[in-house]
């Protein structure tokens, strides 16, 4: 959601956003850095923090509210969307942030998390993704891989995992973006890109569990790998990566192809991203379980979908605005009773 910053208020740092609580995450846990990250880009946003509110669910990023000197909510497994709707209805013009992770919200909170995306309500969703459970001490999750082995499938798991990008398209997400925890800049252009969206922003962002799923994406995260296996997206850009900036996407049809930069192709040969297609947004997210997919491509991060749509909380203020001008202010013991009612001698 864009504001107007208050040239007048004064101006905010990061500390002013750093409670009074002792973080409990463990040593070297991939949600510092998000913490840090959230910290970082809030005093550039010109609102006093009165205004932000953080409402997460359960699991190990579900403490964030606890960590912000801000209004927050540590609410029940699975619920959070349920608790950020009510508030973002009743409170339009506050910033919500709904804090969850891959357990707390494709698991138990599936449900209420397309239904969110699908409303299009106006706040902010970060989905601290580290494909386990950590807070139960190591279970499989929706987002672990098939054959993963863990306390919960000791003969490694059988289900399919889900894929939060693809999910949330499929959910008819208006924004839809994913970043990393080792890549502090990267965390906060997507931050301030989805705190812009006017409707629900979704940040799918790679977190590492150091003690129960130590180096799930270290491939992305390493100098030695990560230009060859991340691909940066960015709006009117053509897909191009690698360590020397020497391949690209190009499509064939409607499959992604790898090619060659220094061998016959250019930049002007390579598809060129658009944040507003959503035919090419799935192609991109499909980009590691794709099977019809041939060959290796790189795991994309950035912007992958972002186009305005009316939100959720604003049409339903509309509505009220609307039947409070049409039948007056209402009495809530009628509207109880109801328009039939019966007298019982």
């Amino acid at each position: 959601m864009t504001t107007l910053i208050d040239q007048t208020a004064p101006k905010l740092s990061p500390k002013d956003f750093v409670s009074d609580q002792d973080v409990r995450w463990c040593p070297g846990c991939g949600d510092y850095s998000i913490l840090k990250q959230v910290q970082t880009v809030l005093p550039d946003l010109g609102r006093p923090k009165e205004e932000f509110v953080f409402v997460s669910g359960i699991g190990c990023s579900s403490r964030f509210p606890y960590y912000m000197d801000t209004y927050g909510m540590h609410s029940i497994h699975g619920r959070a969307a349920a608790i950020a709707t009510g508030l973002k209805s009743s409170r339009p013009e506050l910033s919500v942030w709904m804090i969850s992770g891959d357990g707390d919200s494709l698991s138990i909170g599936g449900n209420h998390f397309i239904h969110l995306l699908r409303r299009n309500l106006d706040i902010n969703v970060l989905l601290f993704n580290n494909q386990i459970y950590g807070l139960t001490k190591g279970q499989y999750s929706p987002t672990s891989e098939e054959g993963k082995v863990t306390k919960s499938t000791p003969m490694g798991s059988i289900d399919h995992p889900f894929n939060p990008i693809a999910l949330s398209l499929g959910a008819d997400a208006t924004f839809v973006a994913r970043t990393m925890d080792r890549d502090p800049k990267h965390i906060q252009q997507m931050l301030r890109r989805g705190y812009d969206h006017t409707g629900t922003s979704l940040i799918e962002i790679y977190q590492n569990c150091n003690v129960f799923n130590d180096g799930a994406f270290e491939v992305f995260t390493e100098k030695t790998s990560k230009k060859n296996e991340t691909l940066f997206i960015e709006n009117g850009q053509p897909l191009i990566f690698g360590e020397n900036n020497d391949k690209g996407i190009i499509l064939d049809g409607f499959k992604p192809k790898v090619v060659n930069l220094t061998e016959g192709y250019s930049a002007a040969d390579c598809w060129v991203h658009d944040e507003q297609d959503q035919v090419k947004a799935n192609i991109l997210a499909r980009f590691f379980d794709n099977p019809n997919i041939e060959g290796h491509l790189p795991r994309p991060f950035g912007v992958f979908y972002a186009i305005p749509r009316p939100t959720y909380n604003d049409m339903l203020n509309q509505q009220i605005a609307f039947a409070i001008e049409k039948n007056g202010e209402g009495n809530l013991d009628k509207l109880i009773a109801g328009k039939e009612t019966w007298t019982i001698n």
